[in-house]
């Protein structure tokens, strides 16, 4: 699998192609954790969205990981979700599953969701039916973000004395 290591850059020219595709105003911002974290706090600034929620989704693996019920490690309760309408952003969409279970529970909660990734990967989906409303790239590839870089290489060297 080809693998593309991006810089911040690269992330600030991904977040200028997602801002002039949504419509409308949000009430509310839903980070799912931890990759949507860095571009969902870019695009709270840059859309003026004060009202911020996380949510914490984790998949067990094993034989029949594809199968596999989610377990919400943190999720914003029903009230602070409804009536609102919700941009609901993550990293990157490959399977789909995880933002697509975030999504079902925002709309459990009487909330209006819309789904917002840097990449979307429509190869990987399992959702045929479904694609994020907003997207700034199409890719097949294994994406690195900057915020990925592993950092613990050099805060043993600096422990070391060495960095």
């Amino acid at each position: 699998m080809r693998t593309e290591v991006l810089t911040w850059a690269d992330v600030d020219r991904l977040i200028e192609e997602l801002i002039p595709q949504f419509r409308g105003t949000y009430d509310a911002l839903l980070m799912i954790t931890r990759g949507g974290i860095i571009p969902g706090g870019l695009l709270a600034e840059a859309l003026d969205i004060k009202y911020i929620l996380t949510a914490a989704v984790e998949f067990h693996s094993g034989v029949q990981k594809r199968l596999a019920w989610p377990t919400f490690l943190q999720f914003p309760g029903d009230a602070l979700l409804r009536g609102r309408r919700v941009l609901v952003v993550d990293d990157v969409w490959g399977s789909g599953r995880t933002i697509m279970t975030v999504r079902s529970r925002v709309q459990a909660a009487d909330a209006t969701p819309e789904l917002a990734v840097l990449h979307y990967k429509p190869g990987q989906s399992m959702f045929r039916d479904a694609a994020p409303e907003y997207y700034a790239a199409v890719t097949d590839a294994y994406i690195v973000y900057p915020w990925e870089v592993d950092r613990r290489a050099d805060r043993e060297l600096t422990a070391a004395g060495l960095g």
